[in-house]
């Protein structure tokens, strides 16, 4: 294979170290790598539990991206960071031999506090705090974060008896302190010690490359673990362990648990089938557990706690919804309602040389005035990707796009073909565009093909985010509602506008809707 494969990982030190093994692995067979580190949100977000952060995949959403950008090739994960689900268009590819699959403590001094009332263990893993407790129900278990060395140093600078790590973790970076003990009696979060290389779906080169990294026992056994918790819909919000091995007689035996937070209520299975017979194994040890009380358990966890309460500015459609996190409550309801205006046909007959879109509102208004084989556009200009996308698929092909206008104005005033260039908007459209490319002696004639018609309502108070989704959106919001939340943006645009009323405003990564959702999932406990 001529081209090098780009390895996208996490730029944490055991991440890297994961990313390398895949490299040596692949260039031992005669592959040109090149590793690409990117920063991921739960290494930026060290202020709050990972159970806190209230979504799953928050090590790995930042290089799907990546991959489904085509920016990495593969990516390379610890295997029990990795949702059950993979995004669309990202497959498995390869899974390699399992490392050291328990749980350590490291700790202080001597054991002694092991059999005593009194005990501080620190841990970030909702599965080790409730187990813990289990066990050591008079003990205190305190939140830690970060990545393993600085785990280990706040270890000796605070007053803890002992903090608990992967055994794999400290092992592949040579960092195992000189007090542990190996704490068997503790099952591991599903898939722990393995590591997994995800592809893209359409590149059947690499991923025929990667199936030569393989290791099937692995595969067989990590997959059951992830099928039991898939089944229980848990994740970093449910304390959920599994173990599957197969041993010598080629039986394999999974062993499951799920217990409440405080580790107050434990159920546990465990159940056996031959190597070939063990197709259901991890879905029907899930199935003894909600029959036997998981169902009412997860139902508890579910509704712990304070319930944040979000309100999205536009009306999402149920496998939206459903991409929140369990613990938080959400509404919905359009705030901006759109008319398309009536266009003179003349007008639209015209050859317009460079046009520019800025939302797919007027797209979609613009094409109930026109077919698209009667539109005359040679250059076409848009802002968001949703926008490029409808675009293309019902007019023709986009010149450039940006992410938002700022940019495309920006990106004019250098490259536009001409002096001249026409803006089909809406009438509350911002006036970005049109004052900079106006004011570097370009043309714009604006054509308003729609009607934006603010129609919010007031919120209830205990709603504390909300979700926007254009400027227009923020609008409508504030003639009936107070600026006391914390504004979630779809984009730039949008952010700016929230930012002259919110004092809390946050972007998301990519503008869509998903994106939005999964900044709402990571900023709320």
């Amino acid at each position: 294979m001529s081209r090098t494969i780009r390895i996208g990982t996490r730029d944490s030190e055991l991440a890297l170290w994961q990313a390398n093994t895949v490299k040596e692995q692949l260039e031992a067979l005669g592959h040109q790598t090149k590793i690409v580190p990117v920063k991921s949100t739960g290494d930026i977000v060290l202020d709050k539990p990972l159970y806190e952060l209230g979504i799953t995949g928050i090590f790995t959403k930042t290089l799907d991206i990546a991959l489904l950008n085509d920016d990495i090739d593969i990516a390379v994960h610890s295997m029990k960071d990795v949702p059950t689900a993979l995004p669309q268009g990202i497959v498995q590819a390869a899974v390699l031999k399992r490392a050291n699959y328990l749980d350590i403590l490291a700790y202080k001094g001597n054991e002694e506090f092991l059999g005593q009332r009194e005990g501080i263990i620190a841990t970030g893993s909702l599965r080790r705090k409730a187990q813990w407790l289990n066990r050591y129900p008079t003990h205190t278990v305190v939140d830690l974060r970060g990545n393993i060395n600085s785990r280990l140093q706040k270890l000796t600078d605070n007053d803890w008896n002992g903090a608990i790590f992967a055994a794999a973790g400290l092992d592949r970076i040579a960092l195992e302190p000189e007090n542990t003990i190996g704490l068997t009696w503790m099952l591991p979060a599903p898939a722990q010690g393995a590591i997994m290389v995800v592809a893209k779906e359409n590149d059947p080169e690499v991923i025929e490359l990667c199936a030569a990294l393989n290791h099937e026992e692995t595969e067989i056994c990590t997959r059951l673990e992830r099928e039991f918790l898939r089944e229980l819909e848990g994740g970093c919000t449910a304390p959920i362990g599994a173990l599957a091995k197969i041993d010598e007689e080629n039986k394999i035996t999974l062993n499951g648990v799920l217990l409440t937070l405080d580790g107050s209520k434990k159920l546990e299975v465990s159940d056996s089938a031959p190597l070939g017979k063990h197709r259901d194994l991890g879905v029907d040890c899930a199935k003894n557990i909600l029959n036997r009380g998981g169902r009412r358990l997860m139902n508890e966890l579910h509704n712990m706690g304070t319930v944040p309460h979000v309100f999205s500015t536009k009306k999402l459609t149920d496998a939206q919804m459903k991409l929140f996190t369990p613990t938080i409550r959400t509404a919905s309801e359009d705030f901006i309602k759109i008319s398309p205006n009536r266009i003179p046909p003349s007008v639209l007959k015209q050859r317009h040389k460079n046009v520019i879109f800025t939302s797919k509102n007027a797209v979609e208004s613009l094409l109930t005035n026109s077919s698209a084989k009667d539109l005359d556009f040679e250059n076409i200009y848009c802002v968001g990707r949703k926008t490029r996308r409808l675009v293309q698929k019902r007019i023709g092909e986009v010149k450039h796009f940006e992410n938002n206008a700022n940019a495309l104005a920006n990106y004019l005033t250098d490259y536009l073909e001409g002096t001249e260039v026409t803006y089909f908007r809406g009438n509350l459209s911002l006036d970005e565009i049109p004052q900079i490319l106006t004011g570097s002696n370009i043309t714009v004639n604006q054509i308003e093909v729609y009607e934006t018609k603010l129609s919010g309502q007031a919120i209830q108070d205990d709603v504390e985010g909300i979700l926007f989704y254009s400027p227009s959106t923020v609008e409508s919001y504030l003639k009936n509602n107070g600026t006391d939340k914390v504004a979630y943006c779809i984009g730039e645009t949008t952010a700016n506008e929230a930012r002259k009323h919110f004092n809390v405003v946050h972007v998301a990564k990519i503008p869509t809707a998903e994106s939005l959702i999964d900044l709402v999932n990571g900023n709320y406990a």
